[in-house]
């Protein structure tokens, strides 16, 4: 695959794609949902978050919710299934923006990476972090680095033996490091996620 023969250009970054199974993106419909779902997401442990998810969907029987019903939805009834207050107004924020601007394919496709971070922080809930996460995982782009992403910063840290005392010069260090990885760089943070998930950090 291209995007393995690009990054194993990196010796340190190979050892790890070669004991992995290549990878394969994929797009998802849903993008309203998904944002609602990372935004549930945050802070809590991957096993909770599942949970919570699972109650939110169940909310709406069947068919996974529209905006306009999880705007509708009170809420007290968001509380019950164990969201914070500041999340179950981030969630309808997400609604309500889905209603006004878009959040669909349409309204991202022809933008760049840094236009859709722009676009949805716009949303009061929504950081880069969140964002990038959609990126990923919903849209499917290739060329995607979580900077900030706590699991992104240990494994890289472990991997290139590098300095964790200074947040600041370690985000600097993985930031240039992994500009030679590009258009790739989606891929290298999945094959680091999995690596850090399999061979848990001390």
């Amino acid at each position: 695959m291209e995007y393995i023969a690009h990054l194993s250009r990196d010796k340190k970054l190979k050892k790890i794609i070669d004991r992995q199974q290549p990878l394969k993106l994929v797009k998802r419909k849903k993008i309203h949902l998904d944002l609602c779902g990372s935004i549930m997401s945050q802070q809590l442990s991957t096993r909770v978050a599942e949970i919570i998810q699972k109650r939110f969907l169940g909310l709406y029987g069947e068919s996974p919710p529209s905006p306009e019903q999880i705007l509708e939805t009170p809420v007290d009834l968001l509380r019950s299934i164990g969201l914070s207050h500041a999340k179950t107004r981030y969630i309808h924020n997400v609604a309500r923006f889905a209603i006004d601007a878009g959040i669909d394919h349409k309204h991202l496709k022809d933008k760049d990476n840094e236009q859709v971070i722009e676009y949805l922080t716009q949303i009061k809930g929504v950081g880069r972090w969140t964002a990038e996460m959609l990126l990923i995982f919903t849209l499917g782009r290739e060329d995607v680095f979580a900077a900030g992403d706590l699991g992104i910063q240990q494994a890289m840290a472990r991997l290139y033996k590098l300095d964790i005392t200074d947040k600041k010069l370690l985000k600097q260090e993985i930031i240039q490091i992994s500009e030679k990885w590009s258009p790739y760089r989606t891929y290298a943070c999945l094959h680091l996620w999995r690596w850090k998930d399999n061979n848990p950090l001390k």
